[in-house]
């Protein structure tokens, strides 16, 4: 009963996407009140629907039921509870069903927070996001119902994929289509001003917070997912350049241009096309990225699906609306032309640098990803793009985007001349130098880490000068304190975001200093790593909730004395027939002892050693800036639309 209550509410919300669809677009088109009224209470119900049909989702799982053939291929009695709830979107049809949820919800938002918009633009806002609902609903009804039946049911399920069963999995996909579905309502805010043919500052403000919150819970996400592969895979990095992991990065990139965009449109209204087209873009990237995971192009550890049907349906949907919006915007961005001018040094000026930028290496990295799969498919050659291509090919260009992120905050809005940003931050770029010199007295002739220590310094730093100027801390200290108390949430949120991000760039240059071995030892037997011993005591077997374990017990010792015992695993799933790796770290926050259990041989156990530093501080500053995003989200300002122009006064 349960399975049928959610395919209905699943029919039902189709039928309601497509009602948000028509009346908020006749409506809107029309100048109809009485239709655009419809519209927020429809989009509350789409909402409802699809909640009831998610909540289906996961009692089927809770309860086992063998009768759903999603629950049959990914669940099994003997899952703990959290990965029975987990398992309901750790697969491609609940993953489908949580990208809709997600998308009614922030539909719902707009539909209940939206009411200080003009009637008509929250109607086609609306309207445009009912359409994508009404794609991805028709796309599930049609190839991927999550409730589908099987008979005769089976007696148990096969369980969830070994190494999605964690928490940290468990809650990154949830975190990543926040982000992703967050920016469709940037998508349609931008299809809306398309159609109307006008963007003014009142329409920057608007579309901010959801950039800012799909920007957050994007990063969250990504940061989530690296933890989890730094931890789970047991290969000691934290980021591989994997197709699906670029997928998640392109629409980061550009949503963080779009971001910096809005502010321009929002306070000097210029970059008004060049914003709709971030926007357009941003969500583009994201349903480019659904389309990668889905459509079996791709072969990842992250890959949900592999069936070509559905990949040619979410194709098709990807053609409609990233084709048409496209379409559109060549079609009406001439009629937004901007009114704003400012100098090319300004910092409209330096945020023009920082976009082009960052979309400069979404291109590389557009290319890097799509490119091998062109050359397999029209010139039938096998090609490898990989780390040493994206690192040689990105990292000129985040160089100058660094160094303008520092810069950009110290200069004035409309004009502004070079050198006296630059004056304001000379003890900046003198720390920054130091920390240069610093590491290569230290590590020799290892400049990559070198120059990531000098980027780490010059943005924490030059994060810390802007703060000090908000507050007058040089000119007037006596009053600095009470300036802070004072400062708006979203200067702090900026602030700490670029903080964060050199936080970030600092555990990259220390993870560029990482050492590891492998080591063959017998119970007894030590091996010494960048000062640690390492000293195996015994090797056990362990049993789990759904697997059988070998657990090696290795005591590590600095100087003599004891600092941590670890306890990595393999694990044997005997339903699944996988066997995964779980390593065992030790953070000290200035360096993480990590060991991994590699096979049994020779009477010993190979162990692989890493010794880490600094690698904390990635997810750390990741965290730092998702947090700064939040706090300028919390600023009521940001929020807020701006009030409407005065009418000017006719001469005459």
């Amino acid at each position: 009963m349960i399975p049928e209550l959610g395919h209905f509410t699943l029919g039902l919300a189709l039928a309601l996407a497509l009602a948000v669809a028509g009346f908020g677009l006749y409506g809107a088109q029309r100048a109809q009140p009485r239709f655009m009224a419809l519209v927020p209470p429809l989009a509350a119900g789409l909402l409802l629907a699809v909640l009831a049909s998610f909540l289906c989702l996961i009692a089927s799982f809770v309860m086992n039921d063998t009768t759903v053939s999603t629950v049959v291929a990914n669940s099994h009695s003997l899952k703990p509870l959290l990965y029975k709830i987990s398992g309901s979107w750790g697969n491609h049809e609940g993953s489908m069903l949580l990208w809709v949820l997600i998308l009614a919800l922030c539909a719902g938002a707009v539909a209940i927070f939206g009411r200080n918009l003009p009637s008509a633009l929250q109607a086609r806002v609306l309207a445009v996001l009912g359409l994508v609902a009404t794609g991805f609903l028709a796309f599930m009804l049609a190839t991927s119902d999550p409730f589908r039946r099987v008979w005769p049911p089976a007696v148990d399920g096969n369980g969830l994929n070994p190494i999605l069963q964690d928490p940290g999995l468990a809650f990154h996909p949830p975190l990543l289509y926040l982000g992703y579905v967050g920016f469709a309502v940037t998508f349609a805010f931008a299809i809306a001003a398309l159609i109307e043919g006008r963007v003014d500052a009142a329409w920057g403000r608007w579309v901010r917070p959801w950039a800012l919150a799909a920007w957050s819970f994007l990063t969250l996400g990504i940061a989530l997912g690296s933890w989890w592969a730094y931890y789970e895979l047991g290969w000691g990095g934290y980021w591989f350049w994997d197709p699906v992991e670029n997928a998640s990065l392109l629409p980061w990139l550009a949503g963080c241009a779009l971001l910096h965009s809005a502010i321009v449109v929002e306070k000097r209204e210029a970059l008004k096309t060049w914003t709709v087209f971030l926007a357009l873009l941003a969500f583009a990237l994201s349903l480019l990225g659904t389309f990668l995971v889905r459509s079996g192009v791709l072969n990842s550890v992250h890959a949900f699906a592999s069936d070509p049907g559905r990949g040619i349906f979410i194709l098709a949907l990807l053609m409609l609306y990233v084709g048409g919006g496209f379409a559109l915007f060549a079609w009406r961005a001439q009629a937004m032309a901007p009114t704003g001018v400012f100098a090319p040094v300004s910092r409209e000026g330096a945020l023009v640098l920082n976009n082009l930028l960052l979309c400069s290496v979404a291109a590389v990295v557009l290319v890097g990803t799509l490119y091998p799969m062109f050359a397999d498919l029209v010139l039938g050659q096998k090609i490898s793009v990989g780390p040493p291509f994206f690192n040689s090919a990105t990292l000129p260009l985040a160089a100058p985007l660094i160094g303008a992120m520092a810069v950009g905050p110290f200069m004035p809005w409309k004009r502004a001349r070079l050198w006296p940003a630059l004056q304001k931050l000379w003890w900046v770029a003198l720390l920054a130098l130091g920390a240069l010199l610093l590491c290569l007295a230290l590590e020799g002739q290892r400049v990559g880490p070198a120059l990531g220590f000098a980027a780490a310094a010059w943005l924490i730093f030059g994060a810390k000068a802007e703060f000090a100027q908000r507050i007058g801390l040089f000119s007037r200290p006596r009053a600095a304190f009470g300036r802070a108390l004072g400062l708006p949430r979203a200067a702090w949120g900026g602030v700490l975001a670029h903080a964060g991000l050199g936080v970030t760039i600092l555990g990259l240059a220390g993870m560029g200093l990482a050492t590891d071995r492998l080591a063959l030892l017998k119970p007894g037997e030590s091996a010494e790593l960048a000062g640690y011993v390492y000293r195996l005591d015994s090797v056990a077997d362990a049993a789990g909730a759904n697997f059988a374990a070998r657990r090696a017990t290795v005591q590590v010792l600095r100087q003599g004395e004891p600092v941590v015992t670890l306890l990595p695993e393999k694990r044997s799933f005997p339903l699944a027939r996988m066997t995964t790796s779980e390593a065992a770290i030790h953070t000290t926050w200035l360096r993480d002892l990590y060991v991994v259990l590699g096979e049994e041989r020779d009477g010993g156990v190979v162990l692989r050693i890493h010794n880490n530093p600094l690698a904390p501080w990635i997810w750390l500053g990741a965290g730092l800036m998702a947090l700064g995003g939040g706090l300028s989200l919390s600023d009521r300002r940001t929020r807020v639309a701006a009030p409407a122009p005065k009418a000017q006064a006719v001469r005459a």
